[in-house]
This record gives structure tokens, sequence and C-alpha cells, in this order.
């Protein structure tokens, strides 16, 4: 039986689904029939040297027929078999290789901020030159083992990735929060770009799937904060007014939540502070540049010409200069005094401060007594 066992060599159905099968025997006798599949191709290897090949058929190893063969007989079995090692080479595609990890530091264009990309995905695989995959890559990882060859083409894809994702996306200023937009052209660039390492040991990839480069969550976190601030700073017009109204936010819900810590006087602060930055003349902002809403350029408009706010009334409470348009004192939340005065005469409107009516003559309560 364990003669009738050896007359026949080919790929057990349990290891079809290998990219690669080894026969364990490398004493293969003279006329044993080898059955090579539609899809597989079979090399005779000695010292790391393919010597023949079988395409699909059935085959007698003899050197008649394997001409390569002639110089592998062992003259201690009197020629009656070769001593060489076997490799069944499959052809087909294999799907379902994961890779994924860490690709580099990158500036993203839009703010300046230096962040990690990371790329995650599967891809499928096929040898195109067998006994290129065998001669090149046999000596630097086991072609038996599945996971080894996947293993070392996802080292080689990031590799790739490392070097071309960056210079994508420096070179045509892609926003980082955007890149999903530009998925398609970076997975076709991976696999251009791929495919040329990848020649050199026979295999190439023929498709990637599920394919996405993300960041870390402290990243992207910090990056979507970015943009919605200089969003809203865009849009409040300058980023003084959006911070005065997110400090008056602060402090109501902060008091619609009981909290005693939140009082008038702090309300009161926002309050002013909201009310100096309408007194304050906008400046015009720059004009947008490329990337999210309120990116680079957009955004905070800086101080108003001249340095500070214009000096308001004084409050009669505490003494404290308040800026121009309060309404509560910003130290101690007392209401101010109307910032006009009326004629008790004729009813004319008059600025604060004046000793007499404008209109009439009349004197106003602010002037001394004669």
């Amino acid at each position: 039986m364990a003669l009738l066992g050896r007359e026949f060599i080919a790929v057990p159905d349990d290891r079809k689904h290998q990219i690669v099968y080894k026969w364990p025997d490398v004493s293969i006798r003279r006329f044993t029939k080898a059955i090579v599949n539609a899809d597989e191709v079979a090399l005779f290897v000695n010292t790391g040297r393919v010597v023949q090949t079988m395409g699909p058929g059935r085959h007698d190893i003899d050197a008649d027929e394997l001409p390569g063969l002639g110089i592998l007989i062992d003259a201690a079995t009197a020629g009656r078999a070769y001593r060489a090692e076997l490799y069944f080479v499959h052809a087909r595609e294999f799907t379902g290789f994961n890779f994924g990890g860490r690709i580099d530091d990158v500036q993203d264009p839009q703010t300046g901020l230096i962040v990690t990309l990371r790329v995650f995905g599967d891809y499928a695989m096929r040898v195109i030159d067998p006994v290129t995959l065998i001669t090149n890559l046999l000596g630097t990882v086991d072609v038996t083992d599945n996971d080894s060859v996947s293993g070392w083409v996802s080292d080689q894809l990031l590799k790739v990735m490392r070097t071309n994702v960056t210079t994508q996306i420096v070179r045509n200023g892609w926003p980082i929060l955007g890149l999903s937009a530009y998925t398609t052209d970076i997975e076709q660039e991976v696999i251009a770009k791929g495919n040329e390492q990848l020649a050199a040991y026979g295999v190439a990839l023929s498709r990637m799937g599920n394919f996405d480069i993300n960041l870390s969550p402290e990243d992207s976190a910090q990056l979507k904060t970015l943009a919605k601030d200089t969003s809203y700073s865009r849009l409040a017009g300058s980023f003084n007014q959006y911070a005065a109204g997110q400090m008056a936010l602060g402090a109501g819900e902060g008091m619609a939540k009981g909290g005693e810590g939140v009082g008038g006087a702090f309300l009161a602060a926002g309050l002013g502070m909201g009310g100096m930055a309408a007194q304050q003349p906008m400046t015009p902002t720059a004009p947008p540049q490329a990337g999210f809403a309120g990116g680079a350029g957009t955004g905070y408009a800086g101080p108003p010409p001249g340095g500070a706010a214009p000096a308001g009334a004084t409050c009669t409470n505490c003494g404290t200069a308040n800026p121009g348009g309060a309404k509560f004192c910003m130290s101690c939340g007392q209401a101010m005094a109307p910032q006009t005065l009326h004629c008790t005469n004729c009813g004319t409107e008059l600025p604060g401060g004046a000793r007499f009516c404008a209109s009439c003559g009349t004197p106003t309560a602010a002037a001394p007594p004669v």
C-alpha cells in the first residue's frame, strides 16, 4: 500500500487553501505521476534554484519528460529516485488578508496641527510569477504559511503608504478631516505603488476592501474642536465676540442649574464683554481659503484698531470704570445709570454728563448750583 500511495503526487484537499504547498518528501520515485490542477503550477527546486516547472495536467516524473530532472538522479538509488523539493503554487486570487497600523505623523495643511495617521483594511492578492516567488521569497518567509506571506505583504503596503499617502496629502493640500473624500484616489495609488514594490517577489495586489485612513481619538477630537471654534468665530465676527458669547452661555447654564458660585457679577461680566465686543469696530477678515468652513484665513480677526475699547461710565456703587455701553458693572453687577439725559424744560435728549440743554439752555441735574 505504501508503494501504491506514492504513485500519485497532488495537493491534498485540506491544503488547497494554501498559496504554496510543499510536498513532504524530497526523494521522489521515478515514474511517479504528478497531478497539477488548472489553477496550479508545480516547481522542482534544488539548492534554492528552480530546475523544472510543470503546468496543469498529469505528468510522469521522468527525466525524459522533464529534462531538468536529469541532473538530480540520486546514484545511490540506481536512478530510481530524484532528490528535489516539489512546490505547488496556486495562481488563483486569495482574499481576506487584513492589514493596518500607524502610517506617519503628518501636518494638517488646513490647521497646521501635527496628527498621527492610521490605516486599516483588507486586500486580495495572487501569484503572478511562481518562479520569482519561490526564488526570491523562499529564503525570506515561510511561503507555505499564508499568514507569513500576508504579514510580509502587509509590511510592504505600510511602507509604501508611509511615503505615498503623506506625499499626496502635502502635494494636494488635502484636509485631514476630509480624507474620506479621497479614499478612492489613495487606494488606487497604493495598489499601483504596492505592485511596483511586490513585482520583484512574484505577487500582486488584485484589489482592496474596507480601506480606511483615520486618526487617533485624541487627534480627531482636537481637529474637530478647532474646526468648530474657527467656524463659530467667523460667524460671530471675531474670536473675542465668540468667546464673550460662550462666557455668557456658560454663566446662564450655571445659574439654571442652581450653582451658587455663578452669580450676577459673573453674568454681568459676560454681558459687559459682549457689549464691549458689540461697540468695537469690525476689522475686515482675510479672504476665505480652502478647507472646512472657518478654516485658515477666516477665523480670529484680531484686536480692534487703537488698542483698548472706548471708556464708559463709572459705577456709582463701587467706583469701577466700565467699558462703553455696559449695562451692568463688571465688578459688582450693579445696574449702570442711564447714559443719556433729557431736558426738564423741552424734553430734548442730551448726552451723559451734559450740564445745559443744547436746545433751550436749561441747566440739567448734572450742572453745578449757581
